[in-house]
């Protein structure tokens, strides 16, 4: 990013709720640590380069220990000879009102506006703990147009971009549904870069010469990633993400324009995560003939040495194929993975019960790996608190304390929304749903719905979310009907039980369904094989239903 072309500001995004969890360990290990090490040793290979070209760098690698890694920075800049102004930012961390209760780690989202003051003090390289991720480019926006805090629209143009750069290359081709589509464009994507301008719009593109791709569908993609509802709250603004519009101006250049804003809530979001307990697992290979018996052999001689823990889950997964020309395609795979409060139980009581049944088990008996010893697992949560009662500071280059007042004009909140224990309407009344397809329409085919249609998931927590968008208006007209939250229940048998609310996004040809509770206690918690819903969407567009042939591809329709 600094060598391809020219940059104001290189923004890196280090936090995650599970990378959280990790520092809150390392923390206990080291109170030095709770910081992203992998930041600085990035920082020996670019600082200097940044420095020369007026590149300033603002990072949420300070992660728990925001004030330790701005100290380590200029420590590296005082070895490499060269003269840095590194500020911080702080007050996300409430450990103290929540450890009590059992918390690892607690801390809130901060929005932009300390790394804006830190900016606007003449600061080389600010570095935060956790913040939003779009926070980086909105705070960093706000310092370079000098918008006030309650220029809404703009503040909401810049999350909407900040949102499409925070996961690097995903807005440029990668993990992208139609990929097919670009060759070899997507081998090695180069990394987005938003050119925002005074009014908060911003054309996503990316330096010339490197590779992958942009396009409204990229974008589309990455927007539709993590997100819940419309009303995409922030501690800054919240960006209406039903008003913003996409135009391809270009080859890699996607306008990304009309975003409105509206008051931020009166609270801010804390994520709280704390050791949840203990896990293990065994996965067992069952082998050709009787699967489906091998399996409830093994799971009826480990029933006694499972009793006594707290949760057992097994997992069938049928990748065998009949009459296959090599072992490992003849073989199913059947996991086991146990939690308990105890390390002890699930410990090598736990894996010595599984590999002593060797030489009496199922025939061809055998295991993936070597039974390990217990690991310690995370549960994340979201708490609220108001945003006044945090203590968001700027801390400068020599130790001056610049307070950071919460937003004067806030919009009021549920301080703890619940989850709807039934399916929602559309939560957009200002969009109308296209009228109803015609019955008549022509002839129709099962195929599978990837075919027409690109999908994006991923975690909010425990919550899931899958983002579904149509590269075409009667693709949309035609999905915006056919999907409703009873459709989608039918295509993916496991959320049956779960609530689900349908969100319409028709700016975008999208809608995006949260799906409540589908991780359990969130990512750190292990609760599902895919336990960020990462490949949620890939599973959704291979599912089979019927379809206009009229919508279909030709390739398709032939």
């Amino acid at each position: 990013m600094l060598e391809d072309g020219p940059l104001d500001v290189l923004t890196g995004d280090y936090l995650a709720e599970l990378t959280l969890l990790i520092l809150g360990r390392d923390r206990l290990k080291d109170p030095g640590l709770g910081y992203a090490k992998t930041f600085l040793r990035q920082l020996e290979d670019t600082l200097g380069t940044a420095l020369e070209r007026g590149v300033r760098i603002v990072t949420n690698a300070g992660g728990l220990n925001p004030a330790g890694l701005a100290t380590a920075v200029r420590a590296l800049a005082a070895k490499a000879g060269l003269t840095v102004s590194v500020a911080h930012v702080e007050g996300d961390d409430l450990l103290p009102r929540f450890g009590p209760a059992g918390a690892l780690t607690a801390n809130a989202y901060l929005g932009g506006a300390g790394i804006t003051a830190c900016l606007h003090a003449g600061a080389d390289v600010v570095v935060t703990g956790r913040t939003t991720d779009a926070a980086l480019v909105s705070g960093s926006a706000a310092w370079w147009f000098d918008w006030a805090p309650d220029a809404w629209d703009p503040l909401a143009g810049a999350v909407a971009a900040g949102h499409v750069l925070e996961c690097g290359t995903q807005a440029t081709g990668g993990n992208y549904a139609f990929f097919r589509e670009h060759g070899d464009a997507a081998l090695r994507p180069g990394f987005p870069l938003a050119e925002i301008a005074a009014d908060g719009s911003a054309v996503i593109t990316k330096h010339p010469g490197t590779g992958g791709f942009v396009t409204t569908g990229t974008v589309t993609a990455q927007l539709l990633y993590e997100t819940q509802g419309p009303r995409y709250a922030g501690p800054d603004v919240t960006a209406r993400l039903d008003t913003l519009r996409l135009t391809q101006e270009g080859p890699d250049r996607v306008r990304l324009h009309g975003t409105r804003g509206e008051a931020p809530p009166d609270t801010l979001k804390v994520g709280v995560t704390r050791i949840g307990g203990w896990r293990n697992e065994t996965v067992f290979v069952l082998t050709g003939l009787d699967v489906p018996e091998k399996a409830a052999l093994v799971r009826a001689q480990l029933a006694p040495a499972l009793a006594g823990i707290a949760e057992a889950r097994w997992t069938l997964a049928r990748t065998d194929h009949e009459d296959a020309d090599t072992e490992e395609t003849a073989s199913a795979l059947l996991r086991l993975t146990v939690r308990d409060r105890s390390a002890e139980a699930v410990g090598r009581s736990f894996t010595a019960a599984g590999i002593e049944l060797a030489l009496a088990g199922y025939p061809g008996f055998h295991v993936t790996a070597p039974p390990g010893p217990a690991q310690p697992y995370g549960v994340f949560a979201a708490e609220y608190v108001p945003a006044a009662e945090v203590p968001h500071t700027a801390v400068l280059d020599d130790g001056t304390r610049v307070p950071v007042p919460a937003p004067e004009r806030t919009a009021a909140t549920d301080p703890a929304p619940a989850a709807p224990t039934v399916a929602a309407a559309p939560s957009d009344p200002d969009a109308a749903p296209s009228p109803a397809p015609d019955s008549t329409d022509g002839p129709v085919r099962r195929v599978p719905l990837g075919r027409l249609l690109g999908a994006r998931s991923g975690d909010k927590g425990g919550d899931a979310n899958l983002g579904v968008w149509a590269p075409t208006d009667e693709i949309w007209h035609w999905a915006d009907h056919a999907l409703t939250t009873e459709a989608l229940r039918a295509l993916l048998p496991e959320i049956g039980p779960l609530a689900v609310t349908r969100h319409r996004l028709p700016n975008l040809r999208a809608l995006n369904f949260e799906i409540h509770g589908l991780l359990g206690d969130g990512v750190a918690a292990q609760h599902r094989f895919d336990p960020q819903a990462k490949a949620l969407g890939e599973w959704f567009r291979s599912r089979h239903a019927d379809v206009p042939v009229r919508l279909l591809p030709p390739e398709v329709r032939r």
